[in-house]
């Protein structure tokens, strides 16, 4: 699973902003703990649960800016599109730990960089509803002493955020869809099987690059005073994926979800407006 900055972070990463302009501290430093359910890697039949200790920070500079989208460097920005360098992380699985991958080389951690283009379709007129295409392409690297290039992703995807549902005061809600597209050197390392590792029920498999599958999230969340909570749910489905058929593919459908509590435990005494 895939966080934003591949895994458990980038959906608690991806929860909606508070939609408008408003008057608030340039940084924020905090802790908490979050839990996550989700499978070893997109496609597999063995799930993953971690209790983890998570950070909080926030900060609200003019170029570098790091919040609930992630940490990224705003490039270029008018009324309507916004050009960043953002990131992403996957976290390790151990091979010996998947029936399915069991004696081929383990999952190194993951990350990947390269700039995202946000283009915004519509906005209401309280600003409190917005929607928008989010285009990121990244290029990754295992996190190791050799790093080895693991491709290229891109991930298309509408973003609706939604700050004023009837019956939820004070809770920000998001929407995500869109398409996976990999490059053959992403998923061979995920989904290629090599001669050397095949077997009678793992025949050898050459992964190729292209649809990926879709993904569909949906992230809640609500800042209070001196602390701030979080979930999201994400539905995969790989059905259709160029990668569909690799004998490491064993469940088309699934769903992903975590849950974060954070206590905010100082800020800055510099205030900037936000206008997200």
């Amino acid at each position: 699973m895939r966080l934003m900055f591949r895994g458990c972070t980038a959906a608690l990463a991806s929860l909606p902003l508070l939609a408008g302009a408003a008057d608030a501290p340039l940084w924020e430093v905090g802790a908490g703990v979050t839990a996550l359910s989700f499978p070893a890697y997109r496609g597999s039949d063995q799930r993953n649960q971690f209790v983890l200790p998570i950070p909080y920070f926030v900060y609200r500079g003019e170029f570098l800016k790091a919040d609930r989208e992630g940490v990224r460097a705003e490039l270029f920005e008018t009324d309507r599109v916004t050009l960043t360098v953002s990131g992403a992380l996957s976290p390790p699985s151990s091979s010996k730990d998947i029936v399915a991958r069991e004696g081929m080389s383990d999952l190194r951690a993951t990350g990947e960089l390269g700039p995202q283009i946000d283009v915004r379709l519509w906005q209401s007129e309280n600003r409190r509803r917005t929607l928008k295409l989010l285009l990121p392409l990244r290029t990754g690297y295992t996190l190791e002493r050799s790093p080895q290039h693991v491709g290229w992703v891109f991930h298309p995807k509408l973003n609706l955020d939604l700050t004023d549902l009837p019956g939820l005061p004070g809770w920000n809600v998001g929407l995500q869809a869109g398409p996976v597209m990999g490059d053959r050197r992403q998923h061979a390392y995920f989904y290629g099987v090599s001669a050397a590792d095949a077997r009678a029920d793992r025949p050898a498999y050459a992964a190729q690059g292209g649809f990926g599958g879709m993904q569909y999230l949906v992230g809640v969340s609500r800042r209070y005073r001196s602390h701030w909570v979080g979930g999201f749910l994400r539905y995969d489905r790989l059905s259709g994926a160029r990668f569909a058929d690799s004998p490491l593919v064993r469940d088309r459908h699934y769903v992903a979800g975590g849950f974060a509590v954070s206590w905010i435990l100082g800020e800055s005494g510099t205030r900037v407006v936000v206008d997200d």
